[in-house]
């Protein structure tokens, strides 16, 4: 039997921080003792974000923790051609419609609508796709796309659903709410997600199923906060006939408010411990892990 392969994937938007090092020491542990494979990959589908001084500090932060990966890493940004294959391949289900509504202009519908009520929201609260765009005539939408307007491509959750119809997966770690064991898939409460932009051909969804696919990922270990995406992950992998990896979600590394440690919020990054003299000892102190 061939030996389980693990992977840590950041994108590289921001300097790593103990949430970070958590997940990848995390990673790195299970894989050593299950005597398996370690693949660091570079998520840098966000050209608007993805620097090349962040993915430089992440190897460095990486390394100085004392994890090995295999080489050479994957980049997303170098296999876009792959992303768009696989859309082709959802669109000739057709299972994938372009919206065309600016984020400004959906969040106006989404006012619109709460006005009569409570809209939907999605697992992570943003509130679900509220558009008509799917009903749009192929004429109406090939007109819009000739006029350079901007749009994303959406996929159709209904009929997807209805394709793929039920799904599961086995939990080896645990979900927010103590989920564990079977786990039924819930893709429906991402309303029609996105899977690309006119400018960027993939999504986190889309590109991350594909490419743990291609890379012969088994054991997908992360973080708590990306659970109920497994939902569209596995629908993706059934539409898709890729292999389903193993899933752990582990827990998520606070701040001292009980807030997730993120970038956005400029948590605390791994080189400035490192500046201030922590050692990796220390780091996996600070992280819970021997």
């Amino acid at each position: 039997m061939p030996p389980p392969v693990f992977r840590f994937a950041p994108s590289p938007n921001g300097y790593l921080h103990l949430g970070h090092a958590y997940s990848a020491l995390l990673n790195h542990d299970l894989a050593r003792r299950a005597g398996g494979r370690l693949l660091l990959r570079i998520e840098d589908i966000d050209t608007t974000r993805c620097r090349l001084e962040f993915e430089t500090a992440i190897v460095q932060d990486l390394a100085w923790l004392g994890l090995e990966w295999e080489t050479p890493v994957r980049r997303q940004s170098e296999h876009l051609d792959v992303y768009r294959d696989a859309i082709e391949k959802l669109a000739a289900q057709g299972l994938v419609y372009p919206s065309f509504e600016s984020r400004a202009e959906i969040a106006g519908l989404v006012a619109q609508r709460e006005a009569d009520g409570a809209w939907p929201r999605d697992p992570d609260g943003a509130p679900l796709y509220p558009g008509t765009a799917k009903l749009l005539s192929p004429g109406e939408r090939g007109r819009l796309i000739e006029t350079g307007a901007p749009y994303a491509l959406r996929l159709d959750m209904a009929a997807a659903h209805a394709r793929a119809g039920d799904l599961n997966w086995t939990e080896q770690g645990q979900g927010p709410d103590g989920e564990t064991g079977a786990v039924t898939a819930q893709p429906q409460v991402w309303g029609d997600v996105i899977l690309a932009r006119k400018e960027t051909p993939t999504s986190y969804h889309l590109s991350v199923v594909i490419d743990d696919a291609l890379q012969g990922v088994t054991e997908v270990v992360r973080g708590q906060d990306l659970f109920w995406s497994t939902s569209v992950h596995r629908l993706l992998q059934k539409l898709l006939d890729l292999r389903e990896p193993a899933y752990r979600h582990h827990r998520l590394v606070r701040d001292a408010a009980g807030a997730k440690l993120s970038k956005s919020t400029n948590a605390t990054g791994l080189r400035e411990l490192r500046a201030q003299g922590a050692t990796p000892a220390d780091i996996r102190r600070l992280v819970g892990l021997p």
